[in-house]
């Protein structure tokens, strides 16, 4: 993962961390048509995030424990 791409990672999984997102949220927050910019995808691809359906088909979007796993070892609480 480049240097650049990695704090972004890490900002996108506190974010969730914080508390849950929806999916909508997340998408216009970190979504990118750059190819170099893969933020949501990586921290997906990763397992740092996933989405879950609520009540009524509401997605959001929140950190797995592999996620606030990260966030402690790099030193961002979660």
């Amino acid at each position: 993962m480049s240097s650049i791409v990695e704090p972004l990672v890490l900002d996108l999984v506190e974010w969730v961390a914080k508390q849950p997102r929806a999916y909508d949220e997340v998408m216009d927050a970190w979504r990118t048509s750059c190819p170099r910019l893969t933020i949501w995808e990586d921290a997906l691809d990763r397992g740092l995030v996933r989405r879950e359906t609520m009540a009524g088909g509401h997605l959001i979007v929140v950190a797995t424990p592999e996620g606030r796993a990260l966030l402690t070892e790099c030193g961002r609480r979660s």
